[in-house]
């Protein structure tokens, strides 16, 4: 291997297979990341652990003395005082399980991605191209890390729960870290020969992503108001295909975008607006569907593109499900699997985009 590594984006050079299977167990552990997160926080398990050590918070509770001590800090916060008050140890072990998991994971994460990089890269396995999306990733990381603890520090105050919107923002950063990294996954590859010069397809797959990406966004809003829990009925919500609340005037004021769970009206507009979204997607993405079978010659993207609409009807399956199931509390498997559902749609859609590039990255 030489000591200067040229491009594949430039010269068609292939990475060595370390560094792709290192970029993949990269992909697998955000994705897993991202999971994790959903299970913690349908468990209502991010309040749990209250402070944001970064070193020592390595190390979980020990001992009994120990454990007394967290969750003292624990009955100290909204959620146990409101939601929580009672609870035994057992189930406070239960829920500082997931927040501690989340927290390692990403911990772990940190070194798998160091520990390899410093020797690639000092092996010159890794050319500017490639250190300048990992330095995205990077930066993107660091701001996922640091919107956690302010999510996470919106429910130690006042209200037994974090806040949506930042909960959001938090999510949204984190689909932002697995999408950069997966495209960069993708640059490592070699290019396959045959291009597709199909400006339809082009523009109408950056279309879809967008579409998903908003429609991702929305899921989160809607997850962390748990909206589901105010109509879990499909296809109408709560006998109306437009709630009421949602078509007086009265209620479209700051008050209720600001405190979202003071009422039904957020909730409402938000899964009318996931649902609404979720249809024209499945239309689009089956319009596409046809689009791309018809006008595209034999390639990877023409064998992978009917995984897009396989893909977007368990996503929609899923979503429905889980609304139904949503009686007093969220289904923590099926929201679970809606979520990973969402990341591996997004996946899908990402990899076609990136057949589709009209020309190679410098």
């Amino acid at each position: 291997m030489s000591s200067t590594l040229t491009s594949e984006n430039t010269k068609g050079f292939a990475y060595p297979n370390a560094i792709k299977i290192w970029l993949f167990v990269g992909v697998f552990m955000v994705f897993m990341q991202v999971v994790i997160g959903g299970v913690t926080r349908l468990t209502g398990s991010g309040l749990s652990i209250t402070k944001w050590e970064i070193a020592t918070g390595t190390i979980p509770p020990l001992n009994a003395l120990q454990w007394d001590a967290a969750f003292a800090e624990y009955k100290k916060t909204p959620q146990y005082q409101k939601i929580n008050e009672g609870m035994s140890m057992k189930e406070f072990k239960f829920i500082f399980f997931w927040e501690y998991f989340h927290r390692l994971w990403a911990r772990t994460m940190g070194f798998v991605f160091l520990i390899p990089f410093l020797f690639f890269y000092f092996r010159g396995w890794i050319d500017k191209p490639l250190l300048r999306r990992l330095g995205v990733v990077v930066l993107l990381a660091a701001l996922a890390a640091s919107f956690g603890w302010i999510m996470v520090a919106s429910g130690l105050v006042n209200r037994p729960w974090v806040n949506a919107y930042k909960l959001t923002l938090h999510l949204s950063i984190a689909l932002a870290v697995y999408s950069t990294l997966l495209w960069t996954l993708f640059t490592t590859f070699s290019h396959y020969p045959q291009v597709i010069h199909i400006s339809l397809l082009k523009k109408w797959g950056l279309y879809i992503g967008i579409l998903l990406a908003i429609q991702i966004v929305l899921g989160g809003i809607m997850s962390g108001m748990k909206a589901g829990l105010f109509f879990p009925t499909w296809p109408q919500m709560n006998g109306e295909w437009i709630p009421s609340v949602v078509l007086k005037g009265s209620e479209w004021n700051s008050l209720n975008f600001m405190e979202y769970d003071r009422g039904p009206f957020m909730s409402a507009l938000v899964q009318i607006l996931h649902r609404t979204l979720a249809y024209i997607l499945t239309i689009i993405v089956l319009w596409y569907f046809y689009k791309g079978m018809t006008q595209a010659s034999k390639s990877i993207f023409r064998t992978v593109l009917p995984l897009l609409p396989v893909m977007i009807f368990i996503q929609v399956l899923l979503g429905i499900f889980t609304l139904l199931y949503c009686k007093g509390t969220v289904p923590i498997g099926l929201g679970v699997f809606h979520q990973a559902g969402a990341l591996l749609l997004l996946s899908i859609v990402l990899f076609l985009n990136y057949q589709l590039r009209n020309s190679v990255e410098k």
